[in-house]
């Protein structure tokens, strides 16, 4: 086998021989790490452990010269997560990393398939493992960086760098992103692209770099491609090279990649072709020695370290930057190049022939370079030179638990929310500078504008607003570093981004940031996935659905929501909460965000409505200790609304139907049929409890006893807006009958009369499920 890295460049006391003997530890250890997950520990279980030894090659040498050369503390990278090895490996020769976990991976405890900030044991400085979303943080880290050292300071300056697989750029979120028109302003966001032409199953056929080149250019983009490296350059020098750079050029991705795979004999068969110029290209490798021509055809320029370092110093850093750099899928292992290498593993005769190539030994893989040794000394001079200061714990400003009033009138949820927004910055207005809100283009019609008009728009440069002296402008645009609100276009995807690293800020630069996202809720299961991700990786916020449900009648039935409650109620690492008044939503609201920016915080969703409500429904208690009782149960899943001696059954109800289950309790009783009211705020926290009572969690379960006690257990009716089965556990609290009201078809264009009656959630089908629920 021939040496896996290729440069010669002399760079001083760092030499480029010194990184290449680097680079072949990193190769080394980054398949080690995999091949004794695999190979050697024992697999009791005979199930599939898995890695990506390829995947891991082709970014070798990409990572140890972006690492040993290039990078500073202020730096933030975001890996591939396949190859997620070769970063483990990384920080074990940088001393950042025990020995005890390179026989780990993907054992319980130990390394995570991919890389993790919250449940690796070494520095990882992005999440990934969901195609694109890791791709696409550090653009909004960038973003959440700039809005923290602009507001607060001590968040310094750093490149954002991306290391993408080219399959990721199938994904069509990170192309929202990419074309954002805040993106091009962010000249500390840097690509690169393992160009490697493969995909999980096969040599993708149509991957064309020109067109990837074009279209990050179209973006504002800086494009900066490395094709080739020193061998190869060295041919197309010769005469008739320009012929052989052509051919290779435009050579179809499979017929190069079987290139790979051919011996000296077959590469000069199959290399100069059958066009106009093949004689010229025959002539051009006719003399080149068998060894050198085979691994001349793999000198691409992702391996080529000379190349790598001219790239990166090309950076200009007043736009983002896109590296694009052909690479060999499993560079430098027995099966590079091979259409269906992905999760191809050696064998252990190939693995012990890759010790013997790279001069190590295969029966004790993890030795570290000596310290007095050149490479030992770049290892700990690199560690020194990215080490970053401790980032101290801050404990993020108190928010009010109650800010005193009580709604009065008519209101929607949808519209409390932008009124406690701007409480909050007369009540608070140390603890509201932190609250940042992010949209996509929906902020006025999500009751949003008042507070934009207060705070501003977030950009990087001040924007002149044409529209300041238009007096029938109400929602004015004014874009400033300081301004609090971001906008991202209609991409809820690149929204709960954002959302989630705002949301780790606290983490990051010692900042805790309180951000909340709002959108229209159907596209919550749109954002889901990205959003979920970002609470695994630590980033906090407040997710708000709104409008929700099927009282969202006038925009049919692809507008409204039904799974949504369900989701908030089963999403980890979140509280999820849809209130029925005004008031509901500032308490809600507000022990929300006191669950933000800290250690132990959690994020939240609120699901929220336009349906207009009469607010003296919720009978908020003069007495400040009752009122200070009803918090406490709004935030902890529930109230009991109303109340009889002698009722027989209760109704159960959630958000925008507690009008309708009012007024079916009120039918009932005329008939004589006496029916307690709950008021249900989250049907997470109450299962929580439930489960914790039944001795599976360690949630509080006080909130049961006194929303559902036992010696008033009646048959039960439960109705919201979204799935029926969202609130039938209920039922399981004290075993009772029961009949769940909901949406479970999708909707029809009407009004709220007619859109209830059609999904049996209006207040007629109440009284007859009381009626059928208690055997009337």
């Amino acid at each position: 086998m021939t040496s896996t890295i290729s440069a010669e460049h002399n760079s001083g006391r760092n030499t480029s021989n010194d990184v290449q003997e680097i680079a072949e530890k990193v190769l080394w250890l980054s398949t080690s790490i995999i091949h004794h997950a695999n190979r050697v520990r024992p697999n009791t279980t005979g199930l599939k452990v898995g890695g990506h030894q390829a995947s891991c090659a082709s970014m070798v040498a990409i990572m140890t010269s972006l690492w040993f050369e290039q990078l500073q503390p202020g730096d933030r990278v975001s890996v591939k997560p396949h190859a997620s090895p070769v970063l483990h490996a990384i920080n074990y020769l940088l001393g950042e990393l025990d020995e005890k976990y390179l026989t780990t991976l993907r054992s319980f405890g130990g390394l995570q398939s991919y890389p993790s900030r919250s449940k690796d044991p070494d520095t990882v400085d992005y999440s990934t493992g969901s195609v694109g979303i890791g791709a696409t943080a550090p653009i909004w880290g960038a973003m959440s960086r700039r809005y923290v050292d602009t507001s607060f300071g001590g968040a310094g300056t750093g490149r954002q760098y991306s290391l993408v697989g080219d399959a990721e750029l199938d994904e069509g979120a990170v192309w929202e992103a990419i074309i954002d028109p805040g993106v091009a302003e962010l000249g500390e966001i840097v690509w690169i692209v393992d160009l490697n032409r493969q995909s999980l199953d096969r040599v993708v056929p149509n991957i064309a770099a020109r067109r990837l080149e074009k279209m990050f250019d179209a973006a504002g983009w800086q494009v900066i491609t490395v094709k080739f490296g020193r061998l190869l350059e060295d041919l197309f020098a010769r005469s008739g090279g320009e012929a052989l750079r052509r051919r290779i050029l435009d050579m179809p991705n499979p017929e190069y990649q079987r290139l790979l795979r051919c011996t000296a004999d077959q590469v000069r068969d199959r290399l100069p072709g059958g066009g106009p110029d093949a004689a010229a290209i025959a002539e051009v490798i006719a003399d080149v020695e068998d060894a050198t021509l085979v691994e001349s055809i793999r000198n691409l320029g992702g391996h080529d370290l000379d190349a790598l370092r001219e790239a990166y110093s090309r950076i200009d850093d007043t736009r983002p930057t896109v590296i694009i750099a052909y690479t060999v899928k499993g560079f430098g292992l027995p099966t590079q190049g091979h259409p269906q290498n992905h999760s191809s593993l050696l064998s252990i005769d190939e693995y012990e022939e890759l010790a013997r190539t790279l001069g190590t030994d295969a029966s004790s893989p993890w030795g570290r370079f000596p310290d007095d040794t050149a490479a030992g000394q770049l290892c700990a001079e690199t560690a020194e030179r990215i080490r970053r200061e401790p980032i101290p714990a801050a404990t993020p400003p108190a928010v009010p638990t109650d800010i005193g009033r009580t709604p009065k009138g008519t209101a929607t949820t949808q519209a409390a929310l932008g009124r406690v927004l701007i409480d909050l910055t007369r009540e608070v207005p140390e603890a509201a500078k932190r609250i940042i809100t992010v949209s996509p283009d929906v902020s006025s019609t999500t009751n949003l504008g008042g507070w934009v008009n207060k705070v501003g728009v977030w950009s990087t440069a001040e924007r002149h607003n044409w529209f300041a002296d238009d007096a029938e402008t109400i929602m004015h645009w004014r874009e400033k570093p300081t301004g609090q609100h971001m906008e991202l276009g209609i991409a809820e995807t690149n929204l709960v981004g954002l959302m989630g690293e705002l949301g780790a800020t606290w983490s990051r630069w010692g900042q805790p940031l309180f951000p909340i996202g709002v959108m229209y809720d159907p596209f919550v299961e749109r954002a889901l996935e990205p959003w979920s991700y970002g609470i695994y990786a630590g980033g906090q916020s407040i997710l708000v659905g709104t409008p929700s449900g099927v009282t969202l009648a006038a925009e049919g039935g692809a507008h409204q929501s039904i799974k949504t409650p369900s989701i908030g109620l089963e999403q980890p690492g979140c509280i999820t909460y849809e209130p029925a008044f005004a008031i509901d939503v500032e308490w809600t609201l507000l022990a929300s965000i006191n669950r933000l920016g800290r250690s132990d915080g959690t994020s939240a969703y609120l699901r929220l409505s336009t349906r207009p409500v009469d607010q003296k429904l919720a009978d908020v208690p003069a007495d400040p200790a009752a009122r200070e009782r009803r918090r406490r149960q709004v935030v902890a899943g529930g109230y009991p609304l109303i109340r009889h001696e002698g009722a027989v059954v209760t109704i159960a109800a959630m958000g925008a139907m507690m009008t309708e289950a009012l007024e079916a309790a009120q039918r009932l009783e005329q008939i004589g049929i006496v029916a307690d009211v709950l008021c249900i705020t989250s049907p997470g926290e109450l299962y929580k409890a439930l489960q914790a009572r039944r001795g599976h969690g360690t949630a509080e379960s006080w909130i049961l006893d006194q929303l559902l006690p036992a010696d008033r257990a009646t048959p039960l009716v439960t109705v919201l807006d979204g799935h029926p089965h969202t609130l039938a556990f209920l039922a399981t609290v004290n075993r009772v009958a029961s009949t769940s009201l909901g949406v479970s078809n999708f909707g029809q264009v009407g009004s709220l009369d007619e859109v209830y009656k059609y999904h049996r959630i209006d207040t007629d089908s109440i009284v007859g499920a009381a009626l059928d629920v208690v055997g009337h």
